[in-house]
């Protein structure tokens, strides 16, 4: 069977099990849609939590990224990672005890403010529609490569698939539909990076064949590709180039930008108990490390596997999978010599003479996950997993944000604003709406995103630390904090951050160089300084207007003290 046809039996069957969980676990009343009636298990729940979070930045971009920019390419694991400490410590078991159902819901509460709730909603819609732009393109790069359509048909196709199971089953489908993901794209992530190992290292673990021996040329695996990328001009793979202030600031945006994701805090009011949200958070920390301790090993196989195959070839002798990515326009050869031979090279590559070499192979980031089973030559059914494990990391993260964006309507904008007669059936309708409608516009913003998917991803982390995670944590710890400072804390840092982003993506595209950048602080870094300016703003305004009320220390001192029993109950 060739590659199409595995492809459509897998991803055929991992959708129909999909839609048969969502079926099963659909919602029946708005405490099943908004937090799966809090009746979730730990290990279920952490198994969601990474499914969730592991979008297709982590299954799809993250190793393409390491792939291409090397060491640079590790503060994506870094502060990834990192941000799942911050959650479990700092916000997890605290907002678990209040009982809210949303993270627009804490603020609107804890800051006795409508203001402080719709300027809250607003910011989990910005992060929510920016965060599901790179899982929409993720989703459309998978079946524009696999069933070889147009990546805006396989967009289409997506927001089909995740319309039904999204709006059917709410945040009880959702969760039990993502442990079921999680099962399918780590078991995709898993068996070729085992393959690979052995075919290149003869090491079983591929964190082991990274640190191991390459077979074909019996150097260390990263001394040779440190070698292949200095003939060809490149820079060292295992060399930063990153700016240390860049790296520190990409850094402290992707930690705190987890810890203040909206899709990501939502799961833990799923669980019963307070002590059960700090256990979710060390088992979704542990299945999260399997696929990020092996993400760099991928890389340097997939980097290795390009540069020997594609380099100083003729282009008229490529393998198919190159013509197939090129078909779909994720790969661009351009003869600038006419000479019909591959020219994939780096910037200081020079000829014989030492002239310089134009490169001629331009290579989508976003590709590499999924095209290096087919580069290393492995069985038919193996490129077909990894394209069924693409989409279950994809469509898991985009089900979590669109339920966000629908809660963030039915249940903040009209329930506790609008229009708070509502009744539950009219509340439970709104929201399927809003999920619907949010599906369309994820489905727009996924056919032309701004960069690539990891790099979009990493826009959405830096809005989510620049306008939650000060507010949130605040919120928790300072009993002085009040809707003044919370309000003008939020609205300073994300229109900080959102502007310095869009300058850069769409104003001056031109200027996003270092030396363009604000202290040289590239968009994914600026996060971390829109979470600083929040904190400033916010601790400064509360420092001049009035304490909060006397009821809301109250309830502060009822959030940080031992014990599972809830300080607000949910509706």
């Amino acid at each position: 069977m060739n590659v199409q046809g595995w492809t459509f039996l897998l991803v055929g069957l991992t959708f129909a099990l999909y839609i048969g969980v969502a079926i099963w676990s659909r919602a029946r009343s708005t405490r099943d849609f908004y937090v799966a009636g809090t009746g979730v298990s730990p290990l279920a729940n952490g198994m969601a939590t990474a499914a969730d979070w592991m979008s297709a930045a982590s299954f799809l971009s993250m190793a393409g990224l390491i792939s291409f920019q090397g060491y640079d390419g590790s503060v994506y694991l870094m502060g990834w990672t990192g941000g799942y400490v911050l959650l479990a410590l700092l916000l997890a078991p605290y907002l678990r005890k209040y009982g809210a159902f949303t993270v627009p819901d804490f603020v609107g509460d804890r800051y006795y403010s409508q203001t402080a709730r719709f300027v809250a909603v607003i910011c989990a819609l910005f992060v929510s529609f920016t965060y599901v732009a790179g899982q929409m393109r993720g989703v459309g790069i998978v079946f524009g490569r696999f069933l070889e359509v147009d990546v805006t048909l396989g967009v289409v196709i997506g927001m089909a698939i995740v319309f039904f199971y999204a709006v059917l089953g709410g945040m009880k489908g959702i969760t039990y539909t993502q442990v079921t993901q999680y099962c399918v794209l780590i078991f995709a992530y898993l068996v070729p990076a085992i393959f690979l190992s052995l075919l290149i290292t003869g090491q079983v673990l591929p964190q082991m064949g990274l640190a191991g021996t390459d077979l074909a040329s019996g150097l260390p695996l990263l001394e040779r590709l440190d070698g292949l990328h200095a003939e060809l001009g490149f820079a060292p793979y295992t060399d930063g180039s990153k700016s240390t202030i860049d790296v520190f600031f990409i850094t402290v945006a992707l930690m705190v930008g987890t810890a203040g994701l909206p899709h990501v805090i939502i799961r833990f009011y799923t669980v019963p108990r307070v002590r059960d949200a700090r256990i979710s958070a060390g088992w979704a920390l542990l299945f999260i490390a399997i696929l990020y301790t092996t993400a760099p090993a991928v890389a340097a196989f997939a980097r290795t596997n390009l540069l020997s195959s594609v380099s100083n070839q003729p282009y008229a002798s490529m393998p198919a999978w190159f013509d197939t990515w090129e078909d779909v326009g994720l790969i661009d050869f351009q003869d600038h010599n006419g000479d019909g031979v591959v020219q994939y090279v780096g910037p200081a590559a020079t000829d014989a003479s030492g002239a310089p070499v134009a490169n001629e192979l331009t290579i989508d980031n976003d590709i590499m996950v999924l095209a290096n089973p087919e580069i290393a030559g492995l069985p038919n059914w193996v490129v077909a997993l990894v394209a069924a494990g693409g989409l279950a990391a994809a469509l898991s993260t985009a089900a979590g944000l669109l339920l966000v964006v629908s809660s963030a309507v039915s249940h903040d904008l009209l329930k506790k604003g609008l229009m708070p007669d509502i009744t539950e059936r009219g509340e439970l309708l709104a929201a399927r709406v809003s999920a619907g409608v949010a599906v369309v516009v994820a489905g727009w913003l996924g056919v032309d995103p701004p960069a690539f998917v990891a790099e979009v991803v990493a826009f959405a982390f830096g809005l989510a630390a620049s306008s939650f995670f000060p507010v949130i944590l605040l919120g928790i710890f300072s009993r002085r904090m009040n809707r003044e400072g919370a309000v003008a804390g939020m609205i300073a840092g994300i229109t900080f951050t959102a502007g310095y982003i869009v300058y850069f993506s769409f104003i001056d595209p031109a200027a996003d160089t270092p030396d363009g950048w604000l202290w040289g602080i590239s968009p994914e870094g600026i996060g971390g300084v829109g979470m600083v300016l929040n904190f400033a703003v916010a601790i400064t305004v509360a420092r001049f207007t009035p304490p909060p009320p006397e009821s809301i220390q109250t309830m502060l001192s009822g959030i940080r003290a031992p014990g599972d029993d809830l300080v607000v109950r949910q509706p």
